[in-house]
This record gives C-alpha cells, sequence and structure tokens, in this order.
C-alpha cells in the first residue's frame, strides 16, 4: 500500500477531528428521512444506517437497543440534541 502525502493525511486526520460532527448531521438526515419515508423497505434500512450513526458516535449499547426495539423517531432525535 502506498504512504499517503502530507495533503492526505491532513484530509484524513481532519476527518477524524469532524467524525462525531459528521455523524450527528448524517444520524439529522437519517431521522428526516424517516419521518417522510412510507415505504416499509426504505425505512428499515434507514434504521439500519441509524444503528450504524449511533454506535459511531458510541451511544451506549442499552439506549441503542431501546431506540430500535421501539422505531421512535423522537428518541432518535434526541439523542442529537443531547448532544448538544
Amino acid at each position: 500500500m502506498a504512504e499517503h502525502t502530507p495533503h492526505q493525511k491532513g484530509i484524513i486526520r481532519r476527518y477524524y477531528e469532524h467524525k462525531p460532527d459528521i455523524m450527528l448531521q448524517r444520524l439529522g438526515e437519517i431521522v428526516s428521512e424517516l419521518a417522510v419515508e412510507e415505504d416499509e423497505k426504505k425505512r428499515r434500512r434507514l434504521w439500519s444506517r441509524a444503528e450504524k450513526a449511533l454506535r459511531q458516535l458510541k451511544v451506549p449499547s442499552w439506549r441503542i437497543a431501546k431506540i430500535l426495539e421501539s422505531h421512535d423517531i423522537n428518541q432518535l432525535a434526541k439523542v442529537i440534541e443531547d448532544f448538544f
């Protein structure tokens, strides 16, 4: 595998520095999409993406399980609110 250039290393470093912000934004987008999505297959896919984002944000597993079990969009949105 080739070494990264200093420019590429800077991009990678900044990505990981801002990863929580990126995940929160992504989670907000998922909440918005879930609020309007009617197709059940797409909703399942969105909940799967939400689970991945929650895990990357290091939300406690008990809370993730509770949110996924209930499929409550309000609880999912509350996670975003709790970060601010």
